[in-house]
């Protein structure tokens, strides 16, 4: 076959595939001319061709029925909320809390001890657990107050009572000198030894920069040296014979103090052993040869030089709170020549200050609470 009839026959095909995809029937195909004979010797005459049949009429195709237009689905009309059920709330079980501490006693409190050893010791077991600290400062200040009438260390006997009226330290501490020892309002001590009760009332009196401690008559508890080197202070505390070592009297006072030449001396020397004493003097009195030694003073006067000569009862400085001091204090020592420590209750002549008639019933009004809050 030639490329010609080749292509006419693509072609038809390609024809036929289009009205197939157009829903027709093809049309017969003309059949091919057949390609002439060759010259060399005539063809012979050609038998009549038959009459072709007509062709057949095309059937038109039915156009395909236009698309029905699917309505587009409407949304679906959001649910109306049906109202929640309220719901009964189930009750959440109450954790136990534990066990609250109570608050602690406001104003001071009352302790009563019956004494079964050291006085600190029986001082402890009496107290409530979180106030177990306070023991040794509690029994120190009890201490202090009756070593005037007994020595505890020796003389306290199993079966003794003690009450206290007492409370802690107020924030910022208490009295002139901000002392952060526990405030002892009232003290009974039932003695065997003595075979009666001591007593002790914290009291201040009208226009006193300081309070005291009287006994139930209206006398100080403790005793006062005649011409000693202090005449303002708030308490002693701590002496040469409490047991303690100490080698003198402190007393406790706030810085600025005047401090008094005890005797007619001379200024022996000044500010030894700062880090220990502080700012500290040392007169000495040529008749006895008696030293009369000052530690923690406050700055010293240039005056004060070694050498120079003071009298009795002569301001020859301020107390201060320096050198090893823990608090505003005066130390005051008296040592013989040879150096002994001597106890200045026992070198000095010592009185009891009384409260004045005129405060007596308004001490007597504060003594009875008091006696009522120790317990009768």
């Amino acid at each position: 076959m030639r490329r010609a009839d080749t292509a006419v026959a693509v072609a038809a095909s390609l024809l036929i595939s289009a009205l197939l995809a157009c829903g027709e029937k093809p049309a017969p195909a003309p059949a091919p001319t057949p390609p002439p004979s060759p010259a060399a010797e005539p063809a012979p005459a050609p038998a009549p061709a038959p009459t072709p049949a007509p062709a057949a009429e095309p059937v038109k195709a039915e156009p395909a029925p236009a698309p029905v237009a699917t309505p587009a689905p409407k949304p679906a009309a959001a649910p109306k909320p049906t109202p929640a059920a309220t719901p009964t709330p189930t009750p959440t079980p109450t954790p136990t809390a534990p066990t609250a501490k109570p608050p602690p006693e406001a104003g001071p409190r009352r302790l009563s001890v019956t004494v079964t050893g050291a006085l600190e010791e029986s001082i402890e077991k009496s107290l409530a657990p979180e106030q177990k600290a306070l023991a040794a400062e509690l029994g120190q200040v009890a201490n202090r107050l009756l070593v005037w009438h007994l020595a505890v260390a020796k003389d306290a006997r199993s079966g003794d009572r003690l009450d206290l009226v007492w409370s802690p330290a107020p924030p910022g501490g208490s009295g002139p000198t901000r002392s952060m020892e526990p405030v002892v309002e009232a003290l009974r001590y039932d003695s065997q030894k003595l075979g009666k009760a001591v007593a002790a009332y914290r009291w201040q009196a009208p226009g006193a920069r300081h309070a005291r401690y009287y006994d139930a008559a209206g006398a100080e508890v403790e005793e006062r040296l005649v011409g000693g080197p202090i005449r303002e202070y708030e308490q002693i505390t701590s002496l040469v014979k409490d047991g303690r070592r100490h080698k003198g009297v402190d007393f406790r006072t706030p810085v600025g103090t005047p401090v008094y030449a005890p005797f007619d001396g001379t200024v022996e020397r000044r500010n030894w052993n700062f880090s220990g004493n502080g700012n500290c003097l040392d007169l000495s009195d040529p008749a006895t040869g008696r030293h009369a030694i000052f530690l923690h003073l406050d700055v010293l006067p240039k005056a004060m030089a070694a050498g120079r000569a003071v009298k009795k009862g002569e301001p020859i400085a301020e107390s201060g709170n320096s050198g090893h001091s823990t608090a505003p204090h005066l130390h005051y020592q008296l040592e013989d020549s040879a150096g002994t420590v001597l106890d200045p209750f026992k070198v000095h002549a010592t009185t009891r200050a009384a409260l004045p008639a005129a405060d007596r019933a308004a001490f007597d009004a504060a003594r009875a609470k008091l006696d009522a809050r120790l317990g009768g």
